[in-house]
């Protein structure tokens, strides 16, 4: 059993090959400031994208009618509950239209889709996408009845280790409670109540703690008036929260290594900061425990940054109190995806229809 993960970044198209859940060989196409510069946008980056797959599948005598399944990561669609989606003509639709927003990961649907027909018309999916908005209503509400908080976060790991996770404590993850901080260039901590992520960050916004690029969330007021001051346009503002944010604006860096480097050459500039950002981090978690009343069987921590023994060292010290805290470094997006693919090849899980 077959199944061709693809997942698509910015500038990158990672994929990998597995029988059932083993890989067999993954692999990093990256695509040149050059060869994107040629696109107005990422949907026209098709083409190139799709012949860069084929290719790589080729050299590694891959035929398309061998595999079972393909699975891509999800784009920004509409807002849906976790699990593995059927790619279909609407999903499609609505990512060509770019009518919930651009992203890279718009194009992993459709180079499912495409790449499952030339394959002879095996099942195309997506699993857990950014989008997935589990949120109980109370969780929504904010105190201007105008602004609603928004379900955005890295659904694809958090509900992977979330199920990691479950399986060590020997139960499933619809039977646990469990607090997954995702630490990388943004940072989202979701709240999983016995499966579903009731409350979360909305870490593409730049809600949160702050991370390597993402500024956290900012006094409000203080907001307000430099939105208003003159001194920096929208796109400058937005900039601000999610891309030129956190240990970039304080550090001139997003890379935590280099940060590290620096606290051990007796920068203690660099040490509040990287202190800063797990005291953010460690608070964002302490404050869930009050979504189960404390009942939590677990706190999971992942992403890049879990690599950075320093840093969940700190963060380690500060939530402890509250339940076993377990470690999961790394993303491992292109395993979950695999890994959504098979729970509904194998039987496990019914595919779920985007409408």
């Amino acid at each position: 059993m077959l199944i061709l993960a693809v997942n698509h970044g910015p500038t990158s198209t990672k994929l990998a090959l597995f029988e059932r859940a083993q890989i067999l060989f993954s692999e990093t196409l990256t695509h040149s400031p050059e060869e994107l510069s040629a696109y107005s946008s990422i949907a026209e980056q098709y083409p190139l994208r799709k012949e860069a797959i084929l290719k790589f599948l080729s050299t590694r005598n891959v035929r398309a009618s061998s595999l079972a399944a393909v699975v891509g990561r999800g784009g920004l669609t509409k807002p849906l509950s976790g699990g593995t989606y059927l790619v279909n003509e609407q999903m499609l639709l609505d990512l060509a239209s770019a009518v919930h927003g651009e992203h890279a990961s718009n194009l992993g649907p459709r180079l499912a889709w495409e790449l499952a027909q030339v394959a002879g018309g095996i099942p195309a999916f997506i699993v857990d996408p950014v989008v997935v908005d589990e949120l109980d209503d109370i969780a929504r509400l904010t105190g201007m009845p105008e602004l609603t908080r928004q379900s955005k976060f890295h659904a694809l790991n958090q509900k992977a280790v979330g199920r990691r996770a479950a399986r060590a404590l020997g139960r499933k993850y619809t039977e646990v409670n469990i607090i997954v901080a995702h630490l990388g260039g943004g940072i989202s901590i979701g709240a999983h109540k016995q499966g579903r992520v009731v409350d979360v960050n909305n870490a593409l916004d730049g809600e949160g703690p702050m991370s390597p690029e993402r500024s956290s969330t900012v006094p409000a007021g203080d907001l307000v008036r430099l939105c208003f001051s003159g001194r920096l346009s929208q796109r400058e503002i937005l900039r601000k929260l999610t891309g030129s944010g956190g240990l970039e604006a304080h550090l001139g860096t997003t890379d935590a290594l280099k940060v590290e480097q620096r606290i051990r050459s007796g920068d203690t500039h660099a040490l509040v900061v990287y202190q800063a950002l797990a005291y953010q981090v460690a608070k964002g978690i302490a404050a869930l425990a009050a979504v189960f009343c404390g009942e939590v069987d677990a706190v999971v921590l992942t992403g890049g940054l879990a690599h950075s023994e320093l840093l969940i060292g700190w963060i380690k010290d500060r939530v402890s109190f509250l339940a076993p805290v377990m470690v999961y470094p790394g993303e491992g997006e292109l395993e979950a995806l695999a890994q959504g693919a098979l729970r509904v090849l194998s039987g496990e899980e019914t595919p779920k229809v985007y409408r």
